[in-house]
């Protein structure tokens, strides 16, 4: 089995805050530091680390070239990354006191992506291949039509969420990986049980995993409801967390671990990713985790 991962790469400028910026105010940094970033790379980052073979799919700018170091430094398959000379995309992160962030996003080369170069990245999948998505990147109805005829696993992370989510067949997807924000947003209701019962309902043949932050996360299918609390850590910075929770789970299941065992493994590197400062930086490696 492999895994593909078609996701963004980004140029993360960090800013330290004492509070979010509002509507009119001008609020001083007390700290700028420039790090790699973006839901793909961390994804793919999180999976290599957890000790999976992954291969990266993206379009990438002159200015992101350290972006693809960090991944290879990794372990990630940076074979299939297409560079050009445009603006790579990036984001502007704001961290408060409390470790919470704030992030506002840039699409640049991530918006270039288009059928043809997702036809060539997925040209050599198999059937229950990975395809690792987010909503980060242009195209996705083509990602996804595409790892259909190669009857792949479908993992979807629709962050940031838009409108345009809906119209995906979403019925396809088998591992969902949703937020409680994203969750009220497909499923119109902010009680995680609600959201695992009508999530249940719609997609019978899949998979929710619904982070809830301090609470913890809850997985949800058709003949399992299991509910994983957080590993308590000092929280310094929560970039990354899920994009952490996302690439341990899926590389625990395509192992062929348990729910319950990629649930808490994938609970722990969160917990490890939130106690440092950075995206993928923070991310830890395997060997870095243990639990009981």
């Amino acid at each position: 089995m492999k895994i593909y991962n078609l996701g963004s790469l980004n140029i993360d400028y960090v800013y330290s805050v004492e509070h979010f910026v509002g509507a009119g105010e001008t609020l001083a940094s007390g700290n700028m530091q420039i790090f790699p970033g973006g839901k793909g790379l961390n994804q793919s980052i999180a999976l290599s680390r957890a000790g999976s073979n992954v291969i990266h799919g993206a379009i990438l700018g002159s200015d992101g070239e350290f972006l693809k170091q960090i991944m290879f430094d990794s372990g990630v398959d940076i074979s299939r990354i297409k560079s050009v000379k445009h603006p790579s995309g990036h984001a502007i992160i704001q961290v408060d006191k409390s470790g919470q962030n704030s992030i506002l996003l840039y699409g640049g080369t991530n918006r270039e992506i288009d059928r043809e170069y997702i036809e060539q990245f997925l040209s050599d999948a198999n059937e229950d291949d990975i395809l690792v998505l987010q909503n980060e990147i242009s195209n996705l109805s083509a990602a996804f039509e595409i790892a259909i005829e190669h009857k792949m696993q479908i993992a979807f992370n629709p962050s940031p969420f838009d409108e345009t989510i809906h119209d995906l067949p979403l019925q396809h997807v088998k591992w969902w990986f949703c937020n409680e924000t994203e969750g009220e947003a497909l499923f119109g209701s902010s009680n995680p049980e609600e959201i695992a019962e009508s999530f249940i309902q719609k997609y019978h043949d899949s998979n929710l995993i619904l982070t809830l932050g301090e609470k913890g996360c809850i997985f949800k299918n058709a003949d399992t409801f299991i509910r994983q609390p957080i590993y308590e850590t000092v929280v310094i910075d929560t970039t990354a967390a899920g994009d952490t929770f996302t690439g341990y789970f899926i590389s625990a299941v395509s192992c062929g671990k348990d729910i319950e065992y990629a649930l808490k493994i994938a609970s722990k590197a969160s917990s490890v990713t939130v106690s440092r400062k950075g995206a993928a930086v923070s991310i830890p490696y395997n060997n870095e985790i243990s639990i009981a």
